[in-house]
């Protein structure tokens, strides 16, 4: 939460021009607090929807000790789903109907596994867009992850994904560094650390130009991880993974291990870049779901893990944290109002110019 300049004292103004957030002591009479509501619109496959429901509720609950946050998950029904997976989201998941009735601060927005080029012939493309579309004029900001956001991109500013040259993967884990320092958003954060990709497909930098969009987080090897909207704050995309567990891209390793393995994938997958130790590596070697017993495979996996280290987590709490205090210092007291009383949508941070 932010610092009241309850009196004149001139270390207050001193850090307002830093950029830092102060909270004008006439604001902070009349703002309301009351706890915040956040979406999550979970489009992940059936194998990774519990999982990922989990890393983003992690992050969250991690994010803020003061404010009581309410994550509403949803999802959205033209998604194929086993008969399993749909009575998991009967019985503990929403609808954005009832959402749209109740009204969000903000939105959160996973990936999606995908089977066409044209993201526009998915049959999540239409009822997403409905989804984005609402958000746009209803909550606060709204956060996307990976394929959300190449999706966003393209519904709201007509900029296409297209494949990683050589129709590589990217892969692993890889060095970021934030481009502005002084947005709010990432004024908090170290100036340089990791986050997980793991991605077929790109949003050039030169597209997040194209479209207005302000880059403030980026990577020589990886391109644009985070980006913003032209307001500032309404739209933020990740390319990334910052939500992944220390053993997501390990396990999404042995996943295409197995399919080679079992004859469904036609070449061995290539490591995850600067991920895995030597000493991993060769451990790496025994992993064969063919002849091992679950045990052994357990075990396996359990020595492996113990080996990984997590270099991206802290940075991806303190956006998580940054965005969360932001959309509570500038969202309505009333849930079904976008912004306080007062502030410009076009630019609702108050952001020098």
């Amino acid at each position: 939460m932010p610092l009241v300049a309850y009196k004149n004292l001139p270390s207050f103004a001193r850090l307002q021009e830093e950029g830092r957030t102060i909270l004008p002591a006439d604001r902070a009479v009349h703002q309301d607090i009351r706890e915040m509501h956040i979406g999550l619109l979970n489009m992940m496959p059936d194998a990774a929807l519990e999982a990922t429901e989990r890393q983003f509720f992690r992050l969250v609950g991690e994010s803020n000790q003061i404010a009581q946050l309410y994550v509403h998950p949803f999802t959205l029904p033209e998604l194929e789903r086993s008969e399993e997976t749909n009575a998991y989201i009967k019985e503990y998941y929403e609808s954005f109907e009832k959402l749209q009735e109740d009204g969000l601060d903000a939105i959160i927005i996973t990936g999606a596994n995908v089977s066409k080029s044209d993201l526009r012939e998915e049959a999540f493309w239409e009822p997403l867009k409905a989804v984005v579309d609402w958000a746009w004029d209803n909550v606060t900001s709204t956060l996307c992850s990976c394929l959300a956001s190449q999706a966003v991109m393209q519904m709201k500013y007509n900029q296409a994904r297209s494949p990683i040259a050589g129709g590589n993967k990217l892969w692993g884990v890889y060095k970021h560094r934030v481009l502005d320092r002084h947005h709010p958003l990432v004024r908090n954060m170290n100036t340089v650390f990791d986050v997980p990709h793991s991605r077929f497909n790109r949003i050039s930098p030169e597209q997040f130009d194209q479209a207005g969009m302000k880059t403030l987080i980026s990577s020589d090897e990886a391109g644009t991880h985070l980006a913003v909207s032209p307001d500032g704050f309404r739209l933020v995309c990740m390319q990334g993974h910052p939500e992944y567990d220390t053993i997501s891209l390990l396990k999404e390793y042995q996943r295409e291990v197995a399919l080679y393995k079992s004859g469904n994938r036609s070449n061995p997958p290539p490591l995850p870049v600067n991920y895995f130790k030597s000493e991993t590596i060769e451990k790496l070697m025994l992993f064969n779901p063919e002849t091992m017993s679950s045990d052994e495979l357990n075990a396996l996996s359990k020595s492996l893990a113990d080996t990984l280290e997590n270099t991206w987590t802290d940075s991806a709490r303190s956006i998580l944290a940054s965005w969360i205090g932001l959309v509570y210092q500038v969202t309505n007291a009333d849930r079904q109002k976008q912004f306080m009383d007062g502030l410009d949508p076009n630019n609702p941070l108050g952001i020098p110019k």
